[in-house]
């Protein structure tokens, strides 16, 4: 191999490296519902469900069934990461405090929650700049329509495919994901 070919393989490499990077969810770190850091990177190799919340809203009863989700398939390298949000007529006005106390006494959360973020608008957060602009994501532009959307990370930490608010976390199509059907 001559020093041209070998120059060239190095470049495509690195740019295939740069290309798969900017394409998944593990570049990118959260604060959590308790301030600290948190690193998508730590979560290489499972499916992840990511969904905005609101405790005011009539979609609010959906934190029973993703708990009962996250019960289910926790151990099979399956998570669910949960974003509150107040972008949607002020359904989620608490503090990480008191959000935290809603959805463990409420609905017995266990599932990881993430600080209060903005999930459109000119203050949206990174993390959903990457879940709603293929440039970022790779794989479609999308819209936060309400509370309660669901984005589905595969374990190569690609976006998979999003679900509207109007759909419960239980539907066939997420359970297939899931179960790698």
């Amino acid at each position: 191999m001559n020093l041209k070919n070998i120059t060239l393989t190095v470049i495509l490499a690195f740019t295939s490296l740069i290309a798969f990077s900017q394409n998944t969810i593990y570049s990118y770190k959260v604060k959590d519902i308790d301030g600290k850091e948190f690193d998508f990177a730590s979560l290489k190799g499972k499916k992840i469900l990511i969904v905005n919340t609101a405790s005011k809203c009539g979609f609010t009863p959906q934190y029973e069934d993703l708990q009962k989700l996250y019960e289910k398939y926790k151990n099979d390298n399956f998570v669910i990461i949960g974003f509150p949000a107040n972008n949607f007529k002020e359904q989620e006005p608490g503090t990480d405090k008191e959000i935290a106390q809603f959805c463990t006494l409420e609905y017995g959360v266990t599932f990881p929650m993430m600080s209060k973020v903005s999930v459109k608008g000119e203050d949206m957060a990174p993390i959903y700049q990457f879940l709603t602009k293929k440039e970022l994501n790779g794989y479609e532009d999308s819209s936060v329509r309400w509370n309660f959307q669901k984005y589905l990370i595969n374990e190569d930490g690609t976006l998979y495919d999003y679900y509207s608010p109007w759909r419960n976390p239980d539907v066939g199509g997420i359970i297939d994901w899931i179960e790698g059907k």
